[in-house]
């Protein structure tokens, strides 16, 4: 096995941190990106850091510098990337009109700009080698919204779509795209939500005012009965790394809850895409 360089964000819990430790276990060099790392994830990066292949960065994704300088400082080390992991997120949940512009703004700078951000500058160095591969953390609410979580939705909407142009342009070049779409799982994240800011607006909706708790009730049970492990995400991940080159899948289902529905939906599209871009003189990029 060659050992690569990945840089991963995220890493201070959830997906991202069992994600690092995964990627590190095979011995590649991880750079595990989290941010506030001698402040509120002090105990985290530290913890992250005694584990051997992995050095910690502290990197606010939303800034240009900061995010450079780490790239930067990969760089300098290593001389390239290989293989990049945009895992870091931020969730919005309750009715979408209680969301401001700043409340929208504030998610798709985490969710959609800070991994283009990323892509952006790791990209030259994998055209270069000829060889690469980003993925890009989504959600099943990536594919379909769900009510409550439309602002979220959006952002992941924007990633996947971003996500699978790049696809097809960038593996002609040598660099694999692929897009992971969890389902529901138990981590931090999960119990990280944002709400609106536009509190105004709610007396307009308690006709269904009682459905969130319904939702969370609901997921509350599938947590119990499907029992979902958060390490099935840091495992698909290893396993588009070991995949070789171009035979990477676009997307990459992992909910043992709702995940028919996106693989479903996931098949049905692929076919259907195939004959649009045929039909727009694009076939030599399907191969």
């Amino acid at each position: 096995m060659n050992k690569k360089v990945v840089l991963i964000t995220g890493t201070n819990s959830g997906f991202g941190w069992l994600t690092a430790n995964a990627v590190a276990t095979l011995g590649h060099k991880v750079y595990a990106a989290m941010r506030d790392t001698d402040g509120k994830n002090a105990d985290k990066a530290k913890a992250l850091a005694q584990v051997e292949n992995i050095t910690v960065l502290n990197v606010t994704l939303t800034d240009d510098a900061s995010v450079k300088d780490a790239i930067d400082t990969i760089i300098a080390a290593e001389g390239t990337i290989d293989v990049l992991v945009n895992n870091a997120g931020v969730t919005m949940f309750g009715v979408a009109e209680s969301s401001t512009p700043a409340d929208v703004q504030r998610v798709f700078d985490v969710n959609f700009i800070a991994p283009w951000r990323l892509m952006k500058l790791a990209l030259p160095f994998m055209r270069k080698q000829s060889e690469g591969l980003i993925i890009n953390v989504s959600s099943g609410w990536g594919r379909f919204a769900a009510p409550f979580s439309a602002v979220y939705g959006a952002s992941k909407f924007a990633l996947e779509g971003l996500s699978e142009g790049l696809h097809y342009e960038l593996r002609p070049l040598g660099v694999d795209v692929a897009i992971i779409q969890p389902g529901a799982f138990p981590t931090e994240m999960s119990q990280k939500v944002q709400l609106g800011s536009d509190t105004s607006v709610l007396d307009g909706y308690k006709v269904i005012a009682e459905f969130p708790d319904k939702m969370f009730s609901a997921i509350g049970q599938m947590f119990e009965t499907a029992k979902p492990d958060p390490q099935d995400v840091a495992d698909a991940v290893v396993n588009l790394i070991n995949l070789p080159k171009g035979q990477r899948p676009l997307r990459t289902v992992v909910d043992p809850s709702t995940g028919e529905f996106i693989k479903t939906a996931n098949d049905a599209v692929r076919v259907e895409y195939a004959k649009v871009l045929t039909a727009f003189g694009m076939k030599d990029l399907l191969a």
